[in-house]
């Protein structure tokens, strides 16, 4: 495929990229500067130009999907919607995968972990046992509604859970993707599970793990605030054991 694209007068982008698995390492690269280059479309220049042995994830490129989640310089993030110019101002630009997480190989990691902990947080709606005469009525105002709302939006990118210390060094933390989930379906009313939830998040890797470091809130691509959702828990919690509940 030829590249057209137009060059940008800075010239070449030194770029390191990480090769192999658990135990492998970076190699270098040198890509064209582009005009409003993402690290993105850095990572695809090397897989068609240079190497396509490089293995890496991307879908929907417009920050929808979060596939193509990342460490660039050190900070895990949206790969397609970092351009690096932001980053890479020295011209030199390291791109590695997402921490925390099992590397298949260079840039792709194992989600599972992640996806397991969504399970183990009861991150599922629940229905009631017997069926509703009539629809539930939601109401948008309401402060569980808006609760809920708060952190509805996450796509499970796992750019949080890669940038948690907590997770780090407490691998069966459920991390605060997970949590934040269970938040929202905590305080949805239609749901059946809320005693059941809050005893699945309730334990040493819970909620209580978490030590509001907010590094959570300060990664999300999306802006949500897990540690808010989380904080919640731990209040949803205590008021649960006073009423013996857990």
């Amino acid at each position: 495929m030829q590249d057209t694209a137009p060059r940008d007068a800075s010239g070449v982008l030194a770029v390191e990229i990480w090769r192999g698995g658990t135990d492998g390492g970076f190699a270098r690269y040198e890509v064209p500067r582009r005009a409003n280059q993402t690290v993105l479309d850095v990572v695809t220049h090397v897989q068609r130009q240079i190497d396509p042995t490089l293995a890496y994830r991307f879908a929907c490129r417009v920050g929808m999907c979060g596939s193509c989640a990342m460490t660039v310089n050190g900070r895990p993030r949206w790969t397609c919607r970092t351009h690096v110019s932001k980053v890479a101002a020295d011209g030199r630009l390291a791109v590695a995968p997402l921490a925390n997480l099992p590397v298949v190989r260079d840039l792709v990691v194992d989600m599972a972990p992640f996806f397991d902990k969504w399970a183990r947080a009861e991150g599922r709606f629940i229905p009631p046992q017997e069926p509703q005469s009539d629809f539930a009525v939601v109401k948008p105002a309401s402060a569980k509604r808006r609760a809920a709302d708060a952190g509805i939006e996450c796509i499970g990118c796992a750019v949080c859970y890669a940038a948690c210390d907590i997770v780090g060094w407490l691998p069966d933390y459920l991390g605060p993707a997970a949590l934040n989930r269970a938040w929202t379906l905590v305080n949805d009313v239609r749901d059946a599970g809320r005693d059941r939830r809050l005893a699945a998040v309730a334990g040493d890797a819970g909620c209580h793990a978490c030590h509001s470091q907010q590094g959570c809130v300060s990664h999300c691509p999306k802006q949500l605030n897990p540690t808010e959702s989380i904080a919640g828990l731990k209040r949803a919690t205590a008021w649960a054991s006073l009423r013996g509940k857990l």
